[in-house]
């Protein structure tokens, strides 16, 4: 690559020298266009020697080249240049037609070295990245599978012990802990309105806020519990929605009322919907995009785990 970079230069240089016999036209056609800084070349261009004599466009190149070196911004005069003499066709400019053209001729083949040489560096790097995306996606998955099923573990223990109230507890705890491993931005448990409400949990989810209420009894939910729900999220910003979890589920009337309602801003959730994702059966995000779509669409509150697989297939 160093011995491309000095055929780079050899070849600037004579496009400065050779391309056109008039220093004007010159700085017009190929310095300006190179983005030479004015500052660089307008002092060299009736510098003189110690015997009084103007320098010629040959000594004048490597000056010019040489002081946009360590220049911000000019590192690439060199490469634009030769880009500029690769496609020269001014050949009348020229005091000697044939060097100027023997100078195109070299231009064009550094030119063609050049970026074969970066098409290659190009796909080397587009390589290695997406080498480390496959890793970096690995090792994501990796630990999106461990993590599931240390919190599945977590589910089916609390499922087999404890009592409805302290289950409550954990079951926000698991949740907390699913959506932070699915990076969706969740807020925990929090009281707001001086401290007369009690918000189990919320997440943000593509630009919407949802607060979520956790249910996990033996008796099924009803309407009453969804109630609160809904004043939970009739008192927040227009720009939230209510989430119901309850493990066992809801009785046959909730969703057939749910539906009644104009605002239509609360989905539903069982504890087959959550174990189908912790067993990676389902992602969440894409379970909870599907309910959502189900639910603006179709004005159904609950999109099962299993039509979402089912709808997946298809």
């Amino acid at each position: 690559m160093d011995n491309l970079g000095t055929d780079e230069k050899r070849v600037a240089i004579e496009a400065i020298a050779t391309l056109c016999y008039v220093k004007r036209p010159m700085v017009e056609l190929l310095l300006k266009p190179a983005r030479v800084p004015e500052d660089v070349y307008q002092p060299l261009l009736y510098k003189r020697d110690d015997m009084g004599r103007a320098l010629s466009k040959r000594e004048l190149a490597p000056l010019i080249l040489g002081a946009c070196e360590n220049r911000p911004g000019a590192e690439r005069v060199v490469r634009r240049i030769v880009e500029i003499a690769a496609s020269w066709s001014s050949f009348h400019l020229a005091k000697d037609e044939y060097a100027a053209r023997a100078t195109v001729q070299k231009a064009r083949e550094v030119l063609d070295i050049v970026q074969t040489m970066d098409a290659r560096e190009a796909q080397i790097r587009e390589t290695a990245r997406q080498e480390e995306i496959g890793r970096i996606s690995r090792e994501r998955a990796n630990v999106l599978r461990k993590q599931s099923e240390l919190l599945l573990m977590m589910f089916d223990e609390t499922a087999r012990s404890g009592e409805p109230h302290q289950r409550g507890y954990l079951l926000q705890d698991l949740l907390n802990r699913l959506f932070d491993l699915h990076e969706i931005p969740v807020v925990r448990s929090f009281t707001r309105n001086s401290g007369g409400e009690q918000i189990d949990g919320a997440f943000k989810l593509e630009g919407w806020h949802y607060v979520v209420e956790c249910r996990w009894r033996e008796k099924l939910a009803d309407i009453r519990q969804l109630d609160g729900l809904l004043g939970q999220v009739q008192r927040s910003g227009k720009q939230t929605m209510g989430l119901f979890l309850s493990i066992d589920g809801w009785s046959k009337n909730v969703p057939p009322l749910l539906k009644q309602n104009p605002d239509k801003c609360i989905f539903l959730m069982d504890g087959y919907d959550l174990r189908c994702v912790l067993a990676l059966e389902a992602d969440l995000r894409e379970l909870l995009m599907a309910k959502l779509a189900c639910l603006n669409l179709e004005a159904e509150p609950h999109l099962g785990a299993k039509e979402f697989q089912e709808q997946s297939r298809d």
